[in-house]
């Protein structure tokens, strides 16, 4: 099987990045897969991801960011591409539900 892998770009917490990997990882485990992670912080992934700083700020004005960062999470797990769309599309239907809302985590999803 082939190497497969979900980009996720997140302005989130320690607690925000944990509740994403947790709902990949039970979106994953469901289907007999078990990801490999890698995060990355720092200044290029500011700079990538910047934008959903700006989001969070725009969508919560009276709220601090607190320990908020770009972070840049991989999960590569080996899978056909009808397992990577499926846990692609629960993983982003999860983040983001249907309707109008406001983010809680702000995200950006890459191939």
């Amino acid at each position: 099987m082939r190497r497969r892998r979900i980009v996720l770009g997140l302005y989130a917490d320690a607690a925000g990045v944990a509740r994403v990997r947790a709902l990949l990882d039970g979106e994953a485990r469901r289907r007999g897969v078990r990801p490999a992670w890698q995060e990355a912080r720092g200044a290029a992934t500011a700079e990538d991801y910047g934008y959903l700083a700006d989001q969070w700020a725009a969508e919560n004005p009276a709220h601090s960011p607190g320990a908020r960062e770009a972070v840049e999470v991989r999960a590569m797990f080996p899978g056909s591409l009808k397992t990577w769309r499926t846990l692609r599309t629960a993983t982003l239907n999860g983040l983001c539900p249907p309707g109008p809302h406001v983010c809680e985590i702000p995200w950006s999803a890459g191939l």
